[in-house]
């Protein structure tokens, strides 16, 4: 099994002063509960509960007082009490049973030398029970499907990750993991899928497992739904979500159907409350803060986009294709590029983001914004040349900044642009392969623009 780098996070969770009973958010099967098993390893004791089994609800169910439910945990996992601050605490499912997670809260005033994790699916439909949440006495870490830096781990490739992370990238570096970031695109981020690609090496050998996970997730429907109504409308979300992923959408009439706005968003908030979906909604402004406008259509991120590519057939396209632009018009790889800015943000508040401008006699918009010192950058995920790249011109008009991100199939490099409004700005060209050290490159940007401002200055 491969290292995640969430690992590092727990990390840093177990080793603050502060430290709280830890939630770990992410939808079915990105791996919440193996990433646990591994931390554990750390520990000299692992007491793992899951609450699904009856004999692990128990202690929670006859909840009296805290001291009698930590000798009883302890108790029944045949574990020692005075190594209480070598255990690490997993309690997985925890849905199951909802008073659980109001209980953590004593883990937190009563005994706070002992790491606990929680996990589960669906949580967030708790919050409209009458369960109250430990307010202020826990936090959240959310996993995402495995980034293209993890998937180079999973499958050996030592020398392509330290290339990937060298800033800035060797040109010697780039066709091999443009060919890895080309396999990623098609297989995606599930593990279980890296894990049997790792394994036999063979893309074919791949489709019962997707057939699985696509499988599981349309039998996870009943859990997911208030009513009989609503499992026919979710099940009708899930399927149509890979035609649409990518695109902005309407819930009216949502993957041709007959269904109602209503209908069609309760289904979809439903789908992104077990994050298997995110909606996103655009900012209309070049600068923060980010104010989503939730009157406009979103654009729909599917969980992973391998099982969008698995599930439209075009695994094949995108073997053979040149420019990953090309593929499914486009809407492959920018999907891609959103899983892997995601991939890396491990709190539950933070999403990803784009800009639009919609006027009568024309539409313009900036694929991704990021967040970087206080400023908003404009990410764009195309081909071609600079110079048509129409709305990033405009953005760049209104923005009180001067830098802007290209992620395309060229090189990487820098381009000097003006826009129709005579402001110069600074372009960096990344290959797609990159989108993952983003957070890394801007620094790095941002001291070249100001070399290049400086020798501009000087000439």
């Amino acid at each position: 099994m491969f290292k995640r780098d969430i690992l590092g996070e727990l990390q840093k969770w177990h080793q603050r002063d502060a430290r709280k009973p830890l939630v770990i958010r992410g939808a079915r099967q990105v791996g919440k509960t193996t990433v646990v098993r591994q931390f554990a390893a750390e520990f000299e004791q692992y007491l793992y509960l899951n609450l699904e089994f009856s004999e692990d609800r128990k202690p929670f169910e006859e909840f009296s007082n805290f001291d009698t439910l930590l000798q009883s945990l302890f108790f029944l996992k045949n574990l020692s009490l005075a190594k209480r601050k070598e255990t690490l605490i997993f309690i997985d499912e925890i849905q199951e049973v909802p008073e659980a997670l109001q209980q953590l809260r004593y883990f937190y005033e009563e005994a706070p030398d002992i790491p606990v994790i929680a996990a589960g699916s669906m949580l967030e439909s708790l919050f409209n029970t009458d369960i109250s949440f430990p307010v202020g006495r826990v936090e959240y870490l959310v996993i995402h499907p495995v980034s293209f830096p993890e998937f180079l781990g999973a499958i050996g490739e030592t020398a392509a990750l330290e290339q990937l992370k060298n800033i800035p990238l060797a040109a010697f570096a780039q066709d091999k993991l443009m060919r890895l970031f080309r396999t990623y695109c098609v297989i995606g981020g599930m593990p279980e899928i890296i894990e049997q690609y790792a394994k036999d090496r063979d893309l074919t050998a791949l489709t019962t497992t997707y057939e699985s996970l696509l499988v599981s997730y349309m039998d996870d429907v009943e859990k997911y739904a208030a009513n009989n109504a609503q499992v026919n409308y979710i099940r009708h979300a899930i399927r149509s979500c890979f035609a649409e992923a990518g695109k902005r959408i309407k819930f009216q009439g949502f993957g041709n159907s007959t269904y109602k706005s209503r209908e069609m968003g309760e289904a979809l908030r439903t789908l992104e409350k077990a994050l298997l979906v995110h909606l996103i909604y655009p900012q209309t402004s070049p600068v923060l803060p980010l104010q989503p406008e939730y009157d406009r259509s979103p654009r729909l991120q599917y969980l992973d986009t391998g099982m969008l590519n698995y599930f439209v057939g075009i695994q094949k396209e995108i073997i053979g294709t040149e420019d990953l632009n090309a593929v499914y018009g486009g809407t492959m790889i920018e999907h891609i590029a959103g899983q892997e800015l995601l991939a890396r943000q491990y709190s539950a508040l933070h999403g990803l983001n784009f800009w639009v401008r919609e006027k009568n006699t024309a539409v313009a918009e900036i694929d991704y914004l990021y967040q970087y010192e206080g400023k908003l950058i404009p990410v764009e995920v195309k081909s071609g040349a600079d110079g048509r790249l129409r709305s990033l011109h405009l953005f760049m008009d209104m923005a009180p900044h001067n830098m802007a991100i290209r992620f395309y199939a060229g090189e990487l490099r820098i381009s000097v642009l003006t826009t129709p409004g005579q402001k110069v700005f600074y372009l960096l060209n990344l290959p797609y392969f990159l989108v993952s050290q983003i957070e890394e490159y801007l620094p790095w940007f941002e001291e070249e623009v100001k070399k290049m401002m400086t020798a501009e200055t000087k000439s």
